[in-house]
C-alpha cells in the first residue's frame, strides 16, 4: 500500500486505514470478529486504526485486536469529555491499551479543546503523545475547527468528506495544505448512506476498480490534499476490499465526474 506524508508531522501514513465507529463496539465473546478485521486489515497493507472513548468498547476491542501488530500500526483515537479530569482518565487507559504511546491524539468534535490541548501539548513534549489533532462531523463547526487550525497548536483534522458532502473543500482542505496539516478523512462511504447506489461493472471496470466501496475511495484518494480515509468495517472481506484503493492508481477528472453523478442522480 502506498504512503502518504501527513503534512508537516513527519508521519508517512498509508493512504487506507481503518476506522471502529460501531464495528468494534463488541461484547467480549465477538472479539475474535474485529481480531479478523484487523488481520485482514493490515495483511492488505493498512497500518493506520482510528479509535474513540465514544465508541464504546471499540478502544479497548482494537488494542487486544492489535496484539503483537501495536509496534507497526499508527494508533490514532481522541479525548472526548467536557472535563480535564476525565479527559486524563481516558489517555491514562489509552497509555495502557496502547503500549505507553498514542500515536495521533484528537479533541473529539472540538469538545473543550481550550481546557484539554495544554495537557494534551504537555503529554506530546514528554513522548507520549506523537501528534495532536481535532476533529468534527459538522460543517457548521468548521469556522472554529479553522481557528484551532491557525493557532499551530495542532498537526492533523479530522473531517467528512465523500462525493455528497463535500464542505471541507471550501475552507477546511486549503487551510490544510497552506498550514502543512495532515487530513484524515471520516465518513468516505457516508455512513454507509452511500453504497445504496454503484456504478455498473463495466463502469467499475472502467474506474479500474474491483467494487463501488473501492471506486468511492479511490474519487478520495484522488485528491492529494488528504492523507488517509478511515473506512470502518466489521467485515475482513471489505477491509481487505477497501485496502485495494490504496496502490496508488487515482482517478482522472472524468471518472471522479462519474463517480459524482452516480452518488447525486
Amino acid at each position: 500500500m502506498q504512503t502518504r506524508r501527513f503534512g508537516r508531522t513527519g508521519l508517512e501514513v498509508p493512504v487506507v486505514g481503518l476506522g471502529t465507529w460501531s464495528t468494534f463496539d463488541l461484547p467480549a465473546a465477538e472479539e475474535g470478529l474485529a481480531a479478523r478485521v484487523v488481520s485482514a486489515a493490515f495483511g492488505a497493507g493498512t497500518r493506520f486504526v482510528d479509535s474513540s472513548p465514544m465508541y464504546g468498547r471499540a478502544e479497548g476491542v482494537l488494542a487486544r485486536s492489535l496484539g503483537p501488530r501495536r509496534a507497526e500500526a499508527i494508533v490514532a483515537t481522541k479525548i472526548w469529555t467536557p472535563s480535564v479530569d476525565v479527559g486524563r482518565a481516558q489517555f491514562a487507559a489509552q497509555l495502557e491499551w496502547y503500549e505507553g504511546h498514542v500515536d495521533v491524539l484528537q479533541i473529539h468534535n472540538l469538545v473543550a479543546w481550550r481546557d484539554h490541548l495544554p495537557w494534551m501539548e504537555a503529554a506530546r513534549d514528554d513522548g507520549r503523545i506523537g501528534v495532536l489533532g481535532a476533529t468534527h462531523w459538522n460543517s457548521g463547526a468548521f469556522d472554529e475547527l479553522a481557528g484551532v487550525m491557525r493557532s499551530g497548536r495542532i498537526g492533523c483534522v479530522q473531517v467528512p468528506w465523500n462525493p455528497a458532502e463535500r464542505e471541507a473543500e471550501r475552507l477546511i482542505l486549503p487551510l490544510a495544505v497552506d498550514l502543512g496539516l495532515g487530513v484524515i478523512v471520516m465518513r468516505p462511504f457516508g455512513e454507509g448512506g452511500l453504497l445504496r447506489r454503484s456504478l455498473t461493472s463495466r463502469e467499475l471496470a472502467g474506474v479500474g476498480a474491483a467494487s463501488w466501496p473501492e471506486a468511492l475511495l479511490r474519487w478520495g484518494l484522488s485528491d492529494l490534499r488528504v492523507h488517509v480515509p478511515n473506512p470502518a468495517t466489521g467485515d475482513p472481506q471489505h477491509a481487505r476490499e477497501n485496502a485495494a484503493a490504496g496502490d496508488g492508481r487515482v482517478l482522472d477528472a472524468e471518472q471522479r465526474a462519474l463517480v459524482e453523478r452516480t452518488v447525486v442522480s
